[in-house]
């Protein structure tokens, strides 16, 4: 059956263009199950594909979409049938392989995991790769025992996606927030989720002095690799005071 996809294309001049177009199944890659695709989601990664390829993409035509949730349509992998509800998050999936913005996909099935009956394909991307990210760093911090009376903590990037996420479940869980930010507007907002103090980023920038707290910890929440600055200034604010790092998106 002909499945439908966001088809993208780079010029010369690298600008990305896209059309939606009807394509046989023998177009989909390479995989040993195909996924009909109810939802996927739009993050920073989807952004910088759509628009220039952001050195991301290696080979044109191209799919985009890092994430989706749907229903198996067909398997060879022994650990999912026809019919069974799956969500895909990472894997290079929408980088390197075509990913979610089409109505079919056809992937590995080792990189699929199988939804739980309580979580619906359009709950699971309400919570989106941004979600996932943000609770694999809560839990890792988690991990290394910190709890709310470890003492205050640090998200960067606050209003971003994974920022924004890690802010409501930290303040869910009853850490004290700090949330670092470089929009300011966005104060309001992000005590509406639950930050306790808002802190400008420029103080992350800035040459490193004294912790914020006695006990201060951070998780990393924003979509991409932070400056330098800010990355070693909130290693100094956790580190000089024994705390744990989790940071998401950053490379070193």
């Amino acid at each position: 059956m002909p499945f439908r996809a966001l088809v993208l294309n780079q010029g010369a001049d690298r600008k990305v263009s896209g059309a939606i177009e009807t394509l046989p199944d023998d177009r989909l890659p390479s995989g040993d199950v195909t996924v009909a695709i109810a939802y996927s989601t739009l993050n920073y990664k989807d952004g910088l594909v759509l628009t220039t390829g952001g050195g991301l993409v290696k080979t044109w035509p191209h799919v985009g979409g890092i994430d989706f949730a749907g229903t198996v349509e067909s398997s060879d992998h022994p650990d999912f049938k026809s019919g069974d509800a799956v969500v895909l998050n990472g894997w290079r999936v929408g980088e390197l392989h075509w990913g979610g913005y089409a109505t079919k996909a056809r992937v590995k099935g080792d990189w699929l995991v199988k939804l739980p009956s309580s979580i619906s394909p359009r709950r699971a991307m309400a919570i989106g790769t941004a979600g996932y990210t943000s609770m694999l760093c809560i839990m890792a911090l988690q991990r290394h025992g910190l709890t709310p009376g470890s003492g205050e903590m640090l998200v960067t990037g606050a209003a971003g996606g994974v920022g924004s996420i890690a802010v409501a479940i930290l303040a869910k869980l009853g850490f004290t927030v700090v949330a670092a930010t470089g929009r300011p507007q966005e104060t309001e907002y992000l005590k509406s989720l639950g930050a306790t103090t808002i802190l400008e980023r420029k103080a992350l920038s800035e040459a490193p002095d004294r912790p914020f707290a006695a006990e201060s910890s951070a998780v990393d929440g924003f979509c991409g690799a932070p400056a330098g600055a800010e990355y070693h200034r909130s290693l100094g604010t956790t580190f000089g005071c024994s705390g744990s790092p989790s940071y998401a998106g950053v490379m070193i």
